[in-house]
């Protein structure tokens, strides 16, 4: 994932995948929209389900040199030919994963909207720190990844940020003078139209 001035879209797939027909999917939003990185981000914890899905669009991804990383299961991305992995957890396995995968793979850390983890993360050596949620939400205890703290983060740390989570046209435009990416997921895969949803949400990273 290359840091660029322009924020680059951080494309993060649904919770669950129906595999005869999502790698489609995929491939036309990857073929409309410059993706700079795709994340397989399955509830599932079950082995089987997680190898058949990155089987499935590690090819959809690499065809078009979109790096593909796994949410949490970084014991997989060696095996499957992925790119790297995302820890949800902070700095706490970073250095693990780094060791296990080696200094060219991807190695990303969510700190959700703690400052604190997102530093220790960055030192441990994850190559980005996401943020997130970007606007409060039912879950959790309503805190959320404000302006403020991206501001901070572009103007201290060499590390790039992701703002992911809760986004909102709104939002994409006010983060992105202050964010390297934007993680999008949901907010496009629940639309009729994915393609038409990720150009109308990331319109100013564009």
């Amino acid at each position: 994932m290359a840091e660029t001035e322009q924020p680059q879209i951080y494309l993060i797939t649904p919770p669950e995948i129906e595999l005869s027909s999502f790698p489609d999917a995929l491939g036309a939003v990857l073929d409309a929209v410059p993706v700079a990185c795709l994340r397989l981000a399955l509830a599932a914890s079950d082995e089987d389900r997680l190898i058949r899905a990155g089987d499935a669009l590690r090819g959809v991804a690499h065809d078009r040199d979109v790096p593909l990383v796994i949410d949490r299961h970084w014991q997989l991305a060696e095996r499957l030919g992925l790119d790297g992995v995302h820890l949800p957890d902070g700095a706490r396995q970073v250095r693990p994963a780094r060791k296990a995968l080696g200094q060219d793979a991807i190695v990303g850390a969510y700190c959700g909207t703690s400052r604190h983890d997102g530093m220790t993360a960055g030192e441990a050596g994850a190559d980005y720190v996401a943020f997130g949620p970007c606007a409060p939400t039912v879950l959790g205890d309503g805190s959320y990844a404000e302006a403020d703290l991206f501001g901070w983060w572009s103007e201290m740390i060499e590390v790039p940020v992701v703002a992911e989570g809760a986004l909102t046209a709104e939002r994409v435009a006010a983060l992105a003078p202050v964010t390297d990416f934007f993680g999008i997921g949901t907010e496009i895969w629940d639309a009729d139209d994915p393609v038409a949803a990720l150009k109308a949400l990331a319109a100013p990273s564009l």
